[in-house]
């Protein structure tokens, strides 16, 4: 599953064949999320599910969840539980008294090929649906190069409709990664904030991270994608607006190599990629990093995200994918996303109750 901001996809694999492929707006996910687990329910018996994760546990089963892991979830006070997927800690408190079996999966922070040293003083080095958009990437580079998963190497740029982030993948593992909220202008988030704005906001709603990208740049916030696009070829502003968010990928891309050193390609994914007409632009400015092409997909419908989930549900579940689970290490997350702060604050971090509704 990939909860994101705009739409709610499913993906279902039985011996490596798609069964299940739907995407929801989640609009009407938040407001009724028994639709997604009725749906789950029609398609029983079902081996595995990755639920939806957010930022990420360690391969806690469902059936474990409670509230302080639910907090580390979704990372958002009772007030702003409503922000971004209203209603995930709902669904997945929904599907462990419906017994789903299955696993909330690890971000990138939890990663044991993560060195220490990257994840100090961050959180959002990549959310969970990230890591699945990896996967996808991983599987998807071996099978188009005939080369083992861990000879895979690449950085991926996931253009989503609220958030851009970016992970460099070596040796079939995420190494390094910018998450949304870390790493450069998305459509509608501002990417990583100035330090100087963030105490002269002093304290502010999660809202705030879902404002100030490239359509509020252009004036429009509720602006489709299509038509944002569209629209710079004859409008001053969305084109100044588009610039940022093209050279804020370029830069992301540039600051991995850094990690990463040279790698095969470059995969783009995320809802904006499949606009033409930008992801033309993002070939010719990214072309010269390395080979740049959208990642390949293994069903029509759902978002990239849910794709790589189902690749890891069916390893999880020792299917035929059990070997990218091994090459992404993802039995030896650990941790908890707060687990890298070294700043004066850090204690009133830890203790303040976050996530329970």
């Amino acid at each position: 599953m990939d909860p994101g901001t705009r739409s709610f996809d499913i993906c279902g694999l039985e011996d490596g064949r798609v069964f299940l492929d739907e995407t929801i707006p989640t609009v009407e996910m938040s407001s009724s999320p028994e639709l997604i687990a009725s749906r789950i329910e029609e398609n029983m018996p079902i081996d595995l599910i990755v639920a939806p994760s957010g930022y990420g546990l360690p391969l806690i089963a469902i059936s474990e969840l409670d509230g302080p892991l639910l907090s580390q979830v979704v990372l958002a006070r009772r007030e702003d539980l409503t922000v971004g997927v209203p209603g995930l800690t709902v669904l997945l408190r929904m599907f462990k008294e419906r017994g789903f079996k299955g696993y909330v999966i690890p971000g990138v922070i939890h990663l044991p090929t993560v060195p220490w040293y990257r994840k100090a003083n961050r959180i959002d080095l990549g959310t969970a649906d990230k890591l699945c958009c990896a996967a996808l990437g991983i599987h998807d580079q071996a099978e188009k190069l005939n080369i083992d998963y861990r000879e895979t190497s690449f950085i991926l740029v996931e253009l989503g409709y609220a958030f851009t982030a970016a992970l460099a993948v070596k040796d079939g593992a995420v190494i390094d990664g910018l998450g949304g909220t870390t790493g450069p202008i998305g459509f509608q988030s501002l990417g990583s904030m100035d330090g100087e704005l963030a105490y002269l906001l002093d304290g502010f709603s999660k809202e705030v991270l879902f404002t100030g990208g490239a359509a509020y740049l252009a004036g429009n916030p509720r602006i489709d994608p299509e038509e944002f696009v569209a629209s710079s070829s004859t409008n001053d502003r969305f084109r100044w607006a588009l610039e940022a968010l093209l050279e804020g990928v370029e830069k992301a891309v540039a600051a991995l190599q850094v990690s990463a050193g040279k790698v095969r390609e470059i995969l783009l994914s995320g809802r904006l990629s499949r606009i033409p007409s930008l992801e033309i632009l993002l070939k010719e400015r990214l072309q010269k990093y390395a080979h740049t092409r959208r990642v390949g997909v293994i069903a029509p419908i759902s978002k990239e995200a849910a794709q790589g989930a189902a690749l890891i549900a069916d390893g999880l579940a020792g299917g035929r994918f059990k070997a990218l689970i091994e090459a992404m290490r993802l039995r030896e997350a650990e941790g908890t996303v707060l687990d890298h702060l070294y700043i004066k604050g850090r204690e009133r971090i830890m203790l303040s109750p976050i996530g329970q509704d």
